[in-house]
C-alpha cells in the first residue's frame, strides 16, 4: 500500500511537479507522515511548507502561460523526475522503504509526466482551447494529492 502511494504522488509530481512536494510538506507539517529524525526531516519544517506551497502556486499560475515549455522537455522533466523521487521517499521513510519509495516515486513521475501529457492533449482537441484542459489537470493533481496524503498509514517514529 505504501509503495503504491509512493507511485501515486509520483504520478503527481509528473502533472504537477511542485504540488507533489507541498503535498508532502503539509502532511508532515501536520503530522500525518512521521519524518522526524530522518534525513528527509526538513519536510516537516514551516520552512519547507512555505516554499514548496509558494512554488505549487506558481506553477499553477505559470503553467497557464503559453511560453512555459513543454513537461517533457529535460529540464522539465528532470524536475519532476526529482520531485518524484523526493516525494516517494518521503511516503517510503517512515515505513523503512525510502529507496523503494523513491523508485516508485520516479516511475511515477514518468508515467504523470508522458500519460499527463498525452491526456491533456486530448482534452484541449477537445475543448478546442487548452486551458479547461489545464485547469481540470490542476484540479486532478491537487486532489489527488490531498487523497494519497490522507491515506497514508500511521507510522512510528523514525
Amino acid at each position: 500500500m505504501v509503495y503504491l502511494l509512493a507511485l501515486l504522488i509520483g504520478v503527481v509530481a509528473g502533472l504537477r511537479a511542485m504540488t507533489a512536494p507541498a503535498a508532502i510538506a503539509w502532511a508532515a507539517y501536520l503530522g500525518w507522515l512521521n519524518l522526524s529524525g530522518s534525513w528527509l526531516a526538513f519536510m516537516g519544517t514551516i520552512w519547507a511548507v512555505g516554499i514548496f506551497t509558494i512554488l505549487a502556486v506558481v506553477e499553477l499560475v505559470t503553467d497557464q502561460l503559453p511560453s512555459t515549455p513543454s513537461r517533457k522537455v529535460p529540464q522539465q522533466f528532470g524536475a519532476r523526475l526529482i520531485m518524484g523521487a523526493l516525494t516517494g521517499a518521503a511516503i517510503g521513510t517512515p515505513y523503512g522503504g525510502w529507496i523503494v519509495g523513491l523508485i516508485a516515486g520516479i516511475i511515477g513521475a514518468a508515467i504523470g509526466t508522458y500519460g499527463g501529457a498525452a491526456v491533456r492533449a486530448k482534452l484541449a482537441a477537445s475543448f478546442g482551447k487548452d486551458p479547461p484542459a489545464a485547469f481540470i489537470e490542476d484540479a486532478v493533481a491537487i486532489v489527488a494529492a490531498y487523497i494519497i496524503v490522507a491515506s497514508l498509514p500511521v507510522a512510528a517514529a523514525v
